[in-house]
């Protein structure tokens, strides 16, 4: 574990780690410039941090791989944010538009802003900024950026190679997030984090912790609260207990199935908020056991997603059969049956494409058994929970599944090399206010890591494409329409649950806010109770 302290350079101490029986640990300090105020002098104790667990890791401080920890903790902030309704609104960017043709767009950038480091934000470190994001992993890639200009000090362009209608949702993504020059190594390697939100880091301890500390110079709502931790908590065990102690304060993704261990507690308060993140099986649809529809769809009506939902998730109401919930209104497809279970119906199905059940009960066919393999991983517990659940619903139907509880990364992987039979993963669809730049990377030509594999619909692929030249509003929804349509019809991936995030807080906590995007854990609007 590597531990990164950051502290006035004047008042800098060495950091200090403890070892472990099995290995030393090598101590890594970073000190810089810091504006010196009041807090400088406070050091972090219980009654002024405010602890926060969560289950996600966190390795590096570039925002291209793991900014969505460090905009949840309130360092970095980007152009335009979301709010609670999905649309998008003003952040370090005060206005904005693009041209007719959609070629170019402009921003302005606020006034009055300060980076951690005490530079002022200018267009010179938006450009700057944007096109190191450019040059790596993000969303940014998904429009074809020709130029990043500055206009003037505080407004800068941006020129694509053609229109792209959902742009401005792409630059509320934490991967697009404006830091300071003086962040950047040479060839856009974040050496030391250097954000304009309300928190400045003050240590860096991967994978499991970072402490920030707020910053007096914030341009808007400054924090109440001197210090705020997140702690990673990889087993659902290890948050409730956590909440239960009182170790952390506010403990995310909490499971279902634990809640009840919440409820006795006086000091606890629980919220239970709809995300737009859903949970689904991911099919390879070139499988000869999956590469005929009526197959998927038989394997989508022997489940009985509303049993799931409410037996194994404790979140009655949340089965769903189709990719998006209501929230996502463009598209939600109105009027579907959110659990066709029909166990009977699915048999006739697979019977008429020549499987037969064998004396042990399991299908057959031409000698090969219906053996599939569904991968998924340890991160969200629930998801294995569901595994299980899965795998005994359609053993009534006669598939042998077998789960196999992995990390995350081994689906990428095996989507890549062509391995993977199935996967059930949670899909967050609410990185960005528009969903349209995951569902082009998920679902359009033959898919992605995280959507379909080796699916193929050229309606679908004809109706993104469109989709992302397209500036009309009533197009734009009809062609949403017709792409989650064709999506729920012809089964690349089965639905099973939309999601809602169990989130336990401490009594001494006040005012706090849950994001149904999860991009902002709100920590300066939080106070401690007196």
């Amino acid at each position: 574990m590597t531990e990164i302290s950051y502290a006035p350079k004047k008042k800098f101490k060495r950091g200090v780690l403890f070892a472990t029986l099995a290995a030393a640990v090598i101590v890594t300090a970073i000190s810089y410039n810091r504006s010196e105020s009041s807090a400088d002098s406070v050091v972090p104790s219980k009654t002024n941090t405010l602890s926060i667990s969560g289950p996600w890791e966190m390795t590096s401080l570039d925002p291209s791989k793991q900014g969505y920890i460090l905009t949840r903790m309130q360092v970095i902030e980007t152009l335009l944010n979301v709010n609670e309704q999905g649309l998008i609104t003003s952040g370090l960017a005060t206005e904005w538009h693009s041209s007719e043709d959609g070629l170019s767009w402009h921003f302005v950038l606020r006034n009055g802003v300060k980076f951690h480091d005490g530079t002022e934000l200018n267009a010179q470190a938006v450009v700057n900024s944007l096109n190191v994001a450019l040059s790596k992993h993000g969303t940014l890639k998904k429009a074809e950026v020709t130029q990043i200009s500055a206009i003037s000090d505080d407004e800068i362009k941006i020129d694509l190679a053609k229109p792209y209608a959902a742009f401005a949702s792409l630059l509320t993504n934490y991967s697009n997030a404006i830091l300071s020059e003086k962040s950047y190594q040479e060839g856009g390697a974040v050496k030391v984090l250097y954000g304009s939100g309300p928190y400045q880091m003050e240590s860096f301890s991967p994978p499991h912790k970072l402490t920030v500390r707020k910053f007096d110079d914030y341009w808007g709502e400054k924090g109440q609260i001197n210090f705020a931790t997140y702690l990673t908590g990889h087993r659902a065990e290890s948050r409730i207990l956590q909440a239960k102690s009182g170790e952390a304060d506010i403990v995310f993704t909490l499971d279902p199935a634990m809640l009840s261990q919440l409820k006795t507690s006086t000091d606890l308060e629980v919220h239970s908020n709809l995300i737009p993140r859903t949970m689904f099986v991911k099919l390879n649809a070139g499988h000869p056991f999956l590469d005929d529809v009526k197959a998927r769809q038989a394997l989508s009506m022997a489940l009985d997603r509303a049993a799931i939902s409410k037996n194994v998730l404790g979140a009655e109401g949340s089965e769903t059969a189709q990719l998006m919930p209501s929230s996502m209104s463009q598209w939600f497809i109105k009027g579907v049956d959110n659990n066709p279970y029909n166990l009977e119906q699915a048999q006739q199905i697979l019977t008429d494409l020549g499987w037969k059940k064998n004396e042990s009960g399991l299908l057959e066919r031409q000698g090969k058994p219906f053996k599939l393999t569904m991968m998924t991983y340890a991160d969200r517990p629930e998801l294995a929970t569901v595994a299980t659940a899965i795998q005994a619903q359609w053993a009534k139907l006669g598939v042998d599944l077998k789960v196999d509880v992995t990390n995350s990364s081994m689906i990428p992987a095996g989507h890549t090399d062509g391995s993977l039979e199935m996967a059930l993963i949670a899909r967050n669809f609410g990185f960005s206010a528009d969903p349209l730049p995951i569902i082009s990377s998920d679902f359009a030509n033959g898919g992605g890591d995280w959507g379909t594999m080796n699916w193929v619909n050229p309606q679908v692929d004809t109706a993104i494409a469109e989709l992302l030249d397209s500036t009309q509003v009533e197009q734009s929804f009809t062609l949403s329409q017709e792409v989650a349509q064709e999506i729920y019809k012809d089964t690349p991936v089965l639905p099973i649950s939309s999601y809602s995030q169990h989130t336990s807080v401490n009594a001494r906590v006040k005012n706090f806010k849950f994001d149904p995007f999860e991009r902002n854990y709100f920590i300066n609007q939080m106070y401690f109770e007196q």
